[in-house]
């Protein structure tokens, strides 16, 4: 039999053999990372039916007289990218439970076959520290990780890690208990806003050199975490795992929590807040300003900037013209905070590096796209979050030269947005910021890779945007693509057939029969691999 989806030309049919499937995925919203047993795919030779509680349709396949009288055509590899791009998907955040066990494992090896029929290169798996080093300093828990790991490479697929010291709030994921209940005692270890609002999904960067945790300090921490994951996954680093990220803050990326006060129902994105107020942030500060000559800067942050959801001429500090940025107190303020952040990344890059280093796997590091305001003078929202980027300065200069000095590389997310994303009065503009961070890892021969937005909508011309970002001598990416996220809305109808005409128009096929998993290898109760086909049978929406 053979299925492919109506109204994607591209994509090519599919024969299989598949007995009837269940696939346990979560409600069809594009930030939906977890499985849930609610829903159900199942798939015969006849009918693919998806069943939820609030929707149901019916996909039936219609046999070919081609397809009856022909053989089964040989399967195809992976897709080579015409640009030496290699797509990868990233698994469920919450893949591998707070028991350390594989969540929805089924559901899971499914998708895993069918990315690899796609010709995906390979997936991104989040390794939490608050999962695997959950109870105790010291006690680690890699088993439902290396289950996991052992899936990706009987699937054919490459395999990049991204080593999470940070938490999630959807799906909840929290740093280890033996840390929240230090921080209990001690909310000095994370980063503190003006009003005294505590953001307690990262420690601040200013306890990374201080023996907080148990005596110990979290970069001796992270550091042997790694080492420990290091040695728990000698047999696959550098053949299945060929990348590794390290989490630089909040949602892993290199920045302060700058949103973090938000409301999440403002139609228009505010500048954010400095994130300096908790005890070893101001400590720090006093000691720059008594340092430079002027402790009485030392006392805090601006007095006059604007608080979360406001705009940025509210108050006088981000102004455009006139603004307290750029008098010397503000350059003094914003060098400061700034380089606060230099600093943190350059410590876990290179404890990374150290770690890693002789392993053959690249390393990586992720530097957020903070477009809001762009277009002003100040940058405001660039500024909150921690880059000293403005009309008159390259903010990204010193961190694309901290990647330099610790051979890692950076990924940029965003690749999918337009400027005409976002309205005209919030002075975005993602395009110019990609360029700009680009030229400043092209000066410093740092690659870039890319990710797609996190955005709860993917944009109209999403995929049309990242292949202009993937291809030609102005492309922004250069090394790997790692597509957001696998779920229910990304095998929806109303997804999948657009990734798969994206993944196709981006890549070579080339037929390659080693590279695909035995099928001896799938045990006597589940379906065979599909193979690819050229046929035209069409998967019908009834």
């Amino acid at each position: 039999m053979e299925v492919s989806v109506i109204g994607s030309s591209q994509a090519k049919a599919v024969r299989t053999d598949f007995a009837y499937r269940v696939l346990g995925f979560c409600s069809s919203r594009r930030n939906d990372v977890s499985f849930s047993r609610k829903s159900r795919i199942g798939i015969d030779r006849n009918i693919i039916r998806l069943r939820r509680s609030a929707t149901g349709f019916t996909l039936k396949a219609v046999l070919s007289e081609q397809d009856r009288a022909t053989p089964p055509a040989p399967a195809l590899s992976r897709s080579h990218p015409k640009n030496g791009v290699s797509l990868y998907v990233g698994l469920p955040l919450d893949a591998v439970s707070e028991a350390s066990t594989i969540n929805h494992a089924k559901a899971i090896s499914a998708g895993l076959k069918a990315l690899k029929l796609l010709g995906v290169e390979g997936v991104e798996l989040p390794v939490w520290w608050g999962v695997a080093e959950k109870e105790a300093n010291g006690s680690y828990n890699f088993s439902g990780y290396l289950d996991l790991v052992k899936m990706v490479k009987k699937a054919g697929l490459k395999l990049h890690i991204s080593l999470c010291f940070h938490a999630s709030k959807q799906p909840k994921i929290s740093l280890p208990e033996w840390v929240t209940q230090i921080g209990e005692n001690d909310p000095n270890l994370y980063f503190r806003d003006r009003s005294g609002l505590l953001y307690k999904d990262c420690l601040s960067l200013a306890v990374d050199e201080l023996p907080v945790l148990g005596g110990k300090t979290p970069m001796a921490v992270y550091k042997d975490f790694c080492e420990n994951f290091k040695s728990s996954f000698s047999e696959f680093i550098s053949s299945t795992i060929t990348g590794i990220s390290i989490s630089l803050g909040p949602n892993g990326e290199l920045r302060y929590p700058f949103d973090q006060g938000r409301s999440r129902k403002s139609k228009l994105p505010g500048v954010g807040e400095f994130q300096c107020y908790d005890k070893n942030m101001l400590g720090l500060l006093k000691l720059h300003a008594e340092a430079s000559g002027n402790p009485l800067w030392g006392l805090g942050g601006p007095h006059d900037a604007p608080r979360y959801d406001q705009m940025p001429d509210s108050n006088s500090f981000f102004k455009d013209h006139g603004g307290s940025w750029e008098t010397p107190y503000g350059d003094f303020f914003l060098k400061w905070y700034s380089q606060e952040l230099v600093s943190h990344g350059s410590r876990l890059l290179s404890l990374a590096s150290s770690v890693f280093g002789d392993t053959g796997v690249s390393i990586f590091g992720k530097v957020p796209l903070v477009h809001s305001w762009y277009k002003s003078r100040a940058h405001p929202s660039e500024l909150t979050a921690g880059f000293y980027n403005t009309v008159n300065r390259d903010g990204y200069d010193s961190i694309a030269e901290v990647f330099a000095k610790n051979s890692c590389k950076v990924i940029l997310p965003g690749m999918d947005l337009l400027d005409d994303d976002f309205p005209n009065i919030t002075l975005s503009s993602p395009q110019s910021l990609l360029r700009q961070v680009r030229a400043a890892c092209s000066k410093h021969g740092v690659d870039v890779s890319g990710q797609n937005s996190s955005a709860a909508v993917f944009p109209e011309g999403g995929f049309e945007q990242m292949k202009k970002n993937l291809s030609g001598p102005d492309g922004c990416c250069s090394g790997m693509l790692i597509y957001e996220r696998m779920g229910a809305y990304f095998f929806s109808p109303e997804h999948f057939p657009s990734f798969t005409a994206f993944m196709r128009s981006i890549s070579q096929p080339e037929t390659d029969m080693d590279d695909l998993p035995q099928e001896q290898e799938v045990g006597a109760n589940e379906p065979f691999l599909p193979t690819v086909s050229e046929s035209g049978a069409h998967l019908q929406a009834a």
